[in-house]
């Protein structure tokens, strides 16, 4: 079989707590008006919105291999996915600085450009739009069961920035200095604050 390009779409909404998933530098940097987008990147083992499936070994695969390519500041996505399966630094938006699995789940932090397409995207999610994530690779497909199941030679290539969100309970929420201030920002501060608390008692 022939390999093709396979893109998936995960929807990214804002207004969510996902506070858990910031180190405190980051929370430093959404502080002095950064922008981060975290949360569900890609799932395994059940059909997404194009039908696929993808084993939990190949994502994790492929998870492990992007983990190096984040590690060295290369992990570049665009705003709206090409035909292609190169990545064009003309049309980049963000890059990936953090990816893992949990479960079935990948999960990841991305942090906006600021860039031309960056720009674009950053007043997108502000304007309060719907922006999805979406996975993009090459790898081929077989029909079983009458579900589409992704073969061994997939090859992650990178996650765009796309207007088509489809895949249900998949999110990405956008971290701001609001949530900040008006959240408790992590169970570390939790504790922190309630230990605080005792020893003044």
């Amino acid at each position: 079989m022939s390999k093709v390009l396979l893109r998936e779409y995960y929807e990214l909404c804002d207004g969510g707590v996902c506070q858990d998933l910031l180190t405190e530098s980051e929370k430093r940097f959404v502080a002095e008006g950064g922008c981060i987008l975290s949360g569900v990147m890609q799932r395994a083992a059940r059909p997404n919105g194009n039908g696929r499936v993808y084993s939990e070994n190949i994502l994790r695969r492929e998870v492990e291999s992007y983990q190096k390519i984040v590690k060295e500041n290369r992990a570049l996505g665009e705003l709206d996915h090409p035909d292609n399966s190169v990545v064009s630094l003309e049309r980049v938006s963000h890059k990936v600085t953090s990816i893992w699995m949990e479960d079935n789940d990948v999960f990841g932090k991305i942090q906006v450009l600021d860039t031309a397409a960056g720009k674009t995207l950053r007043a997108l999610v502000e304007g309060g739009c719907s922006v999805g994530i979406s996975s993009r690779g090459v790898g081929s497909v077989r029909e079983q069961g009458g579900q589409t199941i992704v073969e061994d030679d997939f090859q992650l290539i990178c996650f765009d920035m796309v207007s088509e969100p489809s895949t249900p309970g998949a999110f990405m929420v956008r971290e701001n200095k609001q949530l900040n201030e008006a959240v408790a920002s992590t169970k570390a501060d939790r504790i922190n604050r309630t230990l605080t608390e005792i020893l003044m008692d």
